[in-house]
């Protein structure tokens, strides 16, 4: 499976969230499918993010780039350090729960 196209289809085509805080804030709540995190992310971010990903039962996927790497493949002209997919779309992105 191509990892980026996934991503990018579902940011196109399904519903995702970008940023650390508002990705932090849904997976909380256990309002989403999957989290995918940068290699690069700060390691407080990386432990919140497996903590509460962890207690929702949501699976985290590191991505295996930078944040800038994942700012360029979701279309963005930022950084994007967490984003978690809520509905994936046309994307086959849920396939790495498996």
């Amino acid at each position: 499976m191509d990892i980026e196209r996934g991503i990018r289809v579902a940011v196109d085509t399904g519903k995702v969230i970008l940023g650390s805080n508002k990705s932090l804030q849904a997976i909380k709540l256990g309002n989403g499918e999957l989290a995918i995190i940068a290699e690069n992310a700060p390691k407080d971010v990386k432990a919140d993010v497996e903590t509460y990903a962890k207690l929702s039962e949501m699976p985290v996927y590191t991505f295996e780039g930078s944040s800038v790497e994942l700012g360029s493949i979701c279309g963005k002209p930022f950084t994007v350090t967490v984003l978690v997919v809520q509905e994936p779309g046309d994307s086959n992105i849920l396939e790495l729960k498996e």
